[in-house]
């Protein structure tokens, strides 16, 4: 391995969000990325801490990363979410997201969850096959729901 993994830090905030502007071109959605790094420090190193984040470092630069925050189960308990686990378009194919999610899994392990969990475009099968090669159950019969600022208003202005 030439890269290594470590947890993130405030100043890699910069860095954690381009690449989360990278992903977002690629899952064609650019024009939804809303936080900021000030957000991201806040959320990440404030006093209320919301997420974890885990960074991939080859030859000093980040190339990488993986972003969790706790849950909570009615049916199991304390979970995981795993938010984004990114990787580098050159780095794809390196070995970097199997261990970006070992770490996570680790982790996850560590705070002693009863799942870890994290949603897949469906038509991005690359990255299907590699979870479901690493054990994880792709939930196809599944819907993801989201309801986002313009859709909270509007529900609340109709409550």
């Amino acid at each position: 391995m030439d890269f290594t993994i470590r947890a993130s830090r405030k100043e890699d905030m910069s860095r954690v969000l381009q690449l989360i502007k990278e992903l977002a071109v690629f899952e064609k959605e650019d024009n939804e990325v809303d936080v900021t790094i000030t957000d991201l420090e806040k959320d990440g190193f404030g006093d209320q801490k919301l997420f974890h984040c885990f960074v991939a470092e080859k030859e000093g630069a980040i190339v990488g990363m993986a972003l969790v925050y706790p849950r909570y189960s009615t049916w199991k308990g304390p979970i995981l979410h795993l938010e984004d686990l990114i990787v580098t378009e050159n780095m794809r194919g390196s070995g970097l997201g199997t261990a970006l999610l070992d770490e996570v899994v680790k982790y996850g392990n560590a705070l002693g969850v009863k799942r870890i969990s994290w949603e897949v475009l469906d038509w991005n099968e690359p990255a299907i096959k590699f979870y479901e090669s690493k054990g994880a159950d792709v939930k196809r019969d599944w819907d993801v729901v989201h309801l986002n600022e313009k859709g909270i208003s509007n529900y609340l202005a109709n409550c």
